[in-house]
């Protein structure tokens, strides 16, 4: 077995330490390590990312790519190939947190309309007797205490640490519980055995996708495949039924979402202005602060030199 060098150990220990990292970032420390732009170098960053792999896989682990389906963003993380219940328990979540974090990820994954998440209401309201064998379900003694006593308020704190920990997210308004990056990127094979449909473009399991409206067709497709699949086809129909597809609901889902950009990064600009006026204001006041204490101090040493010129006088003229 070769050894890596110190580049690719780097960029191994840069994941695992950070978590998931977006396109972008893995990018700048690749380039940081390697001196290379892996938009320059797309053979050279892929050599590496080869080389990582061919060494991981002796030890059952996986520098993964996918897409965030809520984005769109390339993201890279290593992932543990290995999916047996000695690994699930060698996390530091306990049983009833593991089978309450399975029966979310069921119920978002298994959902026809495809939304990607589920409320949270409906995330609390997991039941965890679900998530027992069944031969062992039909019976309430032998479901597991653990089980049957885990309580609301634990629910509620695992679901902080899972979106935490990136296994699971919570949606823009905040009411929604929806699929973190490390379950997209981990889960790829659970996905597959569970019979979760796929993207029709590229394959990936479509947790968060566009249906076909069409009457009877069961063809979904993720936004970001749509987008390029649009951009791309002078028919512009969908492959599984011949009818086609509704691109003014493409549009207009396009519009709303730069128009809820635009407004991201307005509100960030306002953020960073109202930052920026408070530190000139603070900066205003330590000024006039200083300048007060300077002239009370000059004040008080005229005033300390008159009196001394007073006293004089008036020691002469005795």
């Amino acid at each position: 077995m070769a050894s890596l060098s110190w580049k690719h150990h780097t960029l191994i220990q840069a994941l695992i330490s950070r978590g998931p990292l977006k396109e972008k970032e893995f990018h700048s420390i690749f380039t940081g390590v390697t001196g290379r732009n892996p938009g320059d170098a797309k053979k050279i960053f892929d050599k590496y990312l080869l080389e990582i792999n061919k060494e991981l896989s002796y030890v059952h682990f996986e520098l993964r790519a996918c897409r965030d389906q809520y984005d769109g963003h390339v993201c890279y993380g290593v992932v543990n190939t290995v999916s047996d219940d000695q690994s699930k328990l060698g996390t530091k979540y306990s049983v009833p947190q593991i089978a309450f974090f399975k029966g979310i990820i069921e119920a978002i994954a298994h959902d026809e309309a495809a939304q990607g998440c589920i409320s949270g209401f409906d995330a609390l309201n997991i039941r965890l007797e679900n998530q027992v064998p069944s031969e062992a379900s039909s019976s309430q003694q032998q479901v597991p205490p653990a089980f049957r006593n885990f309580s609301m308020s634990q629910k509620d704190k695992t679901l902080d640490e899972l979106v935490k920990d990136n296994w699971l997210c919570r949606t823009r308004d905040g009411n929604n519980i929806g699929l973190g990056i490390r379950s997209l990127l981990d889960l790829r094979s659970w996905f597959r055995n569970n019979d979760v449909p796929s993207c029709e473009v590229c394959n990936e399991a479509g947790v968060k996708a566009d249906l076909c409206p069409n009457e009877g067709c069961t063809v979904r497709i993720h936004k970001y495949c749509l987008k390029n699949l649009v951009s791309q086809r002078d028919d512009r129909v969908c492959s599984g039924c011949g009818k086609p597809w509704p691109l003014g609901r493409v549009a207009k889902e396009e519009a709303v979402e730069a128009a809820v950009n635009d407004d991201d990064e307005e509100e960030e600009t306002d953020t960073q202005a109202t930052s920026l006026r408070s530190k000139k204001r603070k900066i205003r006041r330590h000024r006039d602060s200083a300048e007060n204490v300077s002239s009370q101090a000059s004040l008080a040493s005229s005033s300390g030199i008159t009196r001394r010129r007073v006293t004089r006088s008036a020691a002469h003229l005795s």
